[in-house]
This record gives structure tokens, C-alpha cells and sequence, in this order.
């Protein structure tokens, strides 16, 4: 039985609507997510035990069962258990590279590849549509981190429209690493907030779902119009996560007077992230903002927005 190693790129947000509630207890969103360069590396080989084996090289990754990963396979494991019986557990190393709980769905994409590598090794010839639909029984993002590019994401984030490919983009991404937010905390807040403008019938969630596929924003995409792109960035989250993190705001602030195409924060944050048109803009403007803000714990990565999902590591081969 062959091994693999994956490469498990992260994602951003270029656009993030709350719309309403769902019966499940989570939200309807309207969301644009966007593969980027910057991408951990996963490793898959069998074991010689009926267990599931994490390691990472990151000391905040956990390695038990509340991982991804673990879960990723586990999933594998249970849905497949006649292969399982027979080919044993599997060991997963995770070489991270993409920043821990900074909204990047580097979580997710670890699954993802976990799910793509178990597809693999053992020859169960899962389409990629039947490998999004077990991925959304883990998380909201998973399923789009399987296929990566561009997409209008719907629902919790699970329903995915593709949409044309944008590579010709570069960004730079800032985080502190003592600050993380809570998930859970910000769609709760952002609740408490605005919960009175939320949409409450099936067919409104519809209709403004439809809306987005017609909006400025994807015509922008279709047209590969980067400054219009940078210019219609969106996240609701932060209404909530930016006042009450003074640090997040301020590097948004930080970014935008450096003439990028456009400053966001990614998902819940706390990263934020600066488009720009070419990779020598993004250094220059790394350094402004390095410069500007002194602090240690801020870090930055320069990359690019990328076309792929998961992918086997060919520098591997």
C-alpha cells in the first residue's frame, strides 16, 4: 500500500454575509472563499496497528482526537469498515506552515487532505463530489478546502458554486500570536446584534442567496478586475471582532493606508490580509507595516491566491 504526501493549501474570505439562522443552530451565510499559496503538508502512510496517529510540528496542534485529522480519519475508518478491517490504522504527519487559529481554515484543510490522502492509498476511487459530501459531515469548510480555487459557498459553507479561477493576485497576511478569537464567540455575538435584521423565510434566504451570483463582486471575479475585487472585500464579522480587538483593527488600518487594492480580515479572524497586484508590492508594504508596528508577537507571510484544492506533493516524488 502506497504512501502520500498532500499539500493542504489555506483559504480566505473575499466576501462574508450573515443572512440568517438555520434549524441546525448555525448560521445561513453568502460567503466568496478563495484557496491561497501558503499551504501545510500532509503525510499519510499505513500502520501496522488498527490506530490513528498524529503527529505535527506545531506545539498548539493538538494530536489527539479533537483534531481534524483524527476525525478525518476516523470518518474513514467508520464509513469504510471492511477496508479498514483490512489495511489497519493510518499514521498522519502534519507539517504546518499555515498559522494556527488565525481563520485560514488550516484545521479543515488538514481533514481534507486526510480525506483525499485515505481515498488514495486505499483505491476506493471516490469522486471528488462524494469526497465533499462525507467532508461536510466534519465542518463547514472542508468540502471547499477538498477543491480548493474560487467558489460561492453557501448554507453553513458547505454548498459550493465554482467560480473563475483567480491566480494573479498576490496578498500579505499579519497575525499576532497572542491573539486568537473565538469562532463560536463572534457568530454568537454578531447574534446578539443584528439578529434582528436576520431573514427568517426560506424563500428570503433563497432569494438573497441568488443575489450574490449576480453581484458586483462575482462580475469582478468573471472580469479578473483586481482593483474592483480589492475595492468589494466584505465580512460582517467584523462589526463585532474589530471593536472589541483594538490590535486586529488597528493592523487593518495599518494596511489600508499603504495603497493596497484592498484589507479584510479573514473568516473570524484574527488575520488580516492586503491585496496587492504584484509580489514586490506585497514586500514593500510588509515592510511599511512591519516598520509602522513594532510588535514582536505580529507576524507576516507573503503569498499568492491560488487555482488548487488538495494536491498530491509532486517535490515528494
Amino acid at each position: 500500500m502506497h504512501s502520500y504526501s498532500l499539500v493542504a493549501p489555506a483559504k480566505i474570505n473575499l466576501y462574508l454575509e450573515i443572512i440568517g439562522d438555520r434549524p441546525d443552530g448555525f448560521h445561513e451565510l453568502v460567503m466568496i472563499l478563495q484557496s491561497i499559496e501558503l499551504a501545510d503538508r500532509i503525510d499519510i502512510k499505513p500502520s501496522d496497528t488498527q490506530d490513528i496517529y498524529i503527529y505535527c510540528t506545531h506545539p498548539q496542534v493538538p494530536t489527539d482526537e479533537s483534531n481534524l485529522a483524527y476525525r478525518a480519519a476516523k470518518l474513514m475508518c467508520d464509513t469504510f469498515p471492511d477496508l479498514y478491517a483490512n489495511y489497519g490504522g493510518v499514521n498522519i504527519k502534519i507539517k504546518k506552515n499555515i498559522p494556527v487559529a488565525a481563520g485560514l481554515a488550516g484545521g479543515s484543510s488538514n481533514a481534507a487532505a486526510v480525506l483525499v490522502g485515505i481515498n488514495l492509498m486505499w483505491e476506493l476511487g471516490l469522486t471528488q463530489p462524494e469526497l465533499q459530501d462525507l467532508a461536510a459531515k466534519l465542518g463547514s469548510d472542508i468540502p471547499f478546502c477538498i477543491s480548493g480555487g474560487t467558489a460561492i459557498a453557501t448554507g453553513r459553507g458547505e454548498k459550493l458554486d465554482a467560480l473563475k479561477d483567480l491566480d494573479n493576485m498576490w496578498l500579505i497576511l499579519a497575525k499576532y500570536d497572542n491573539t486568537s478569537v473565538s469562532t463560536p464567540w463572534a457568530y454568537k455575538t454578531y447574534r446578539q446584534k443584528y439578529g434582528q435584521s436576520y431573514i427568517s423565510d426560506r424563500a428570503g434566504i433563497k432569494s438573497r442567496t441568488a443575489e450574490l451570483h449576480s453581484s458586483p463582486i462575482v462580475s469582478s471575479i468573471a472580469q479578473k478586475n483586481i482593483e474592483e475585487i480589492g475595492k468589494l472585500l466584505s465580512n460582517d464579522l467584523e462589526k463585532v471582532v474589530l471593536p472589541e480587538y483594538p490590535q486586529v483593527a488597528e493592523l487593518k488600518s495599518a494596511f489600508a493606508k499603504q495603497n493596497v487594492l484592498g484589507t479584510m480580515m479573514s473568516g473570524s479572524g484574527p488575520t488580516v490580509f492586503a491585496l496587492c497586484e504584484s509580489e514586490s508590492k506585497a514586500i514593500a508594504v510588509k515592510q511599511q507595516v512591519r516598520n509602522q508596528i513594532t510588535d514582536p508577537q505580529l507576524n507576516f507571510w507573503v503569498t499568492r491566491l491560488s487555482s488548487n484544492g488538495i494536491q498530491i506533493d509532486d517535490s515528494t516524488s
